[in-house]
């Protein structure tokens, strides 16, 4: 990965925009109806707007980005969203709020921070309703940010605290910002792929991996599918390894995820 560029002096405020889409799925084997159910039960509880809202937390605190404001909603029968209003804190440190509803920085951040807002925000789509039982989970999380924040920074710990089985990663960049001697750049940051931030050990757990780049544009994606796995990672109940059905779900399972995929 080619070194970020440290510093860039600008004739005034960073107006870059950029933003990262992270939107994966989880999958799951349900043998029956009332495992079905279950599966749903658990994602609701995983995934609620509470548990997601902190998650944008903590993605704020790694892109060194401050709170602003929050909001979450969960809904019924099934699915979350949040929204995580935030600013740059270049020049300024970060700080935890306390509610999970409704909340705003301390001035620390500096009175420039206004001029500056960026968001979270996530949508979860809980998919229960295939009659061969083979359900999905996809969340979609957007970090939209302007001034010197990174938000590929963050691409780590979302495959930490997710589930991904398959997983598509989008990033452009957008608008521009003059330097000191009036000249237009196009971003502020410079690296060959999304692949260049992500860890080789997670890397190493997928088992198709195609990336696009088009450097010239600022627009990057990146398409990850895990390795084949056992099915003892889809089942609800460990002892379904020895159902009769077994291998013909697990034959679903595959062709489900290579069709989110698009490899069919």
């Amino acid at each position: 990965m080619n070194k970020i560029q440290e510093t860039i002096k600008l004739s005034g405020f960073n107006n870059l925009t950029k933003i990262l889409s992270f939107n994966f799925y989880d999958f799951c084997i349900a043998m029956n109806e009332k495992q079905k159910q279950d599966y749903i039960n658990y994602i609701h509880t995983k995934y609620c707007a509470k548990n997601i809202s902190e998650i944008a937390r903590n993605v704020c605190k790694i892109i060194e980005a401050n709170i602003l404001s929050e909001t979450v909603q969960d809904y019924e029968p099934v699915g979350a969203s949040t929204m995580t209003l935030m600013s740059d804190i270049k020049g300024g440190k970060w700080e935890e709020t306390t509610t999970a509803t409704a909340t705003t920085a301390h001035a620390s951040a500096s009175v420039k921070m206004h001029l500056d807002k960026s968001h979270i925000t996530t949508h979860t789509y809980p998919d229960a309703s295939d009659p061969e039982g083979i359900c999905t989970f996809r969340l979609d999380l957007d970090v939209a940010t302007c001034g010197d924040i990174i938000p590929l920074n963050a691409l780590n710990y979302m495959f930490e605290v997710f589930e991904c089985d398959v997983v598509y990663i989008d990033y452009v960049v957008r608008g521009y910002t003059r330097l000191e001697n009036g000249k237009k750049i196009y971003n502020d940051h410079y690296f060959n792929s999304i692949q260049d931030f992500i860890k080789k050990e997670t890397l190493d757990l997928y088992q198709y991996r195609q990336d696009i780049n088009i450097a010239h544009d600022n627009i990057w994606q990146t398409k990850l599918m895990i390795k084949p796995m056992g099915p003892e990672n889809y089942l609800l109940d460990p002892n379904d390894r020895n159902h009769p059905d077994i291998d013909h779900k697990m034959k679903l399972l595959n062709q489900e995820m290579r069709e989110v995929f698009h490899l069919n």
